[in-house]
């Protein structure tokens, strides 16, 4: 690529893929990079990397209950014909306020149905001690 307006070739594919003549750079059609032919010999200078807006989505919170460590399960759904298709059953989570006896206040939790049974039970304080969750950071 010693000259603008070359024609690039794509090692695993014979036909061709750009033609750079007054813009001065290639973009590539894999992973967006963009480099410059310029006369720059740093190559650093030459490339820059797109911007991923992936990533700055916010993080969905998984299906988990935190004091149980119930998940999905994996089950088949059975028509009449018995027929059998993959399904997940979802945990009973819901979101609730709990009082915190320790800390005087009420904590917003989500939780299962089953960790809400045991939570009253045994105590907020015990069953966050025994999943090891901190109430305090909530």
């Amino acid at each position: 690529m010693a000259t603008q307006g070359v024609w690039l070739r794509m090692t695993s594919s014979p036909k061709l893929v750009a033609k750079s003549t007054e813009l001065g750079f290639v973009t590539s059609q894999l992973s967006g990079l963009r480099i410059s032919q310029g006369p720059s010999s740093d190559v650093s200078n030459r490339i820059s990397f797109p911007s991923f807006p992936g990533r700055t989505q916010p993080i969905v919170a998984r299906r988990i209950c935190p004091f149980t460590g119930k998940k999905a399960n994996r089950a088949n759904k059975v028509s009449f014909s018995n027929h059998k298709t993959k399904k997940l059953q979802f945990v009973n989570l819901q979101y609730k306020k709990v009082w915190w006896e320790a800390g005087k206040r009420f904590v917003k939790l989500r939780l299962s149905t089953k960790a809400l049974k045991t939570i009253e039970k045994n105590g907020l304080d015990a069953v966050a001690k025994k999943a090891g969750i901190d109430l305090r950071k909530k």
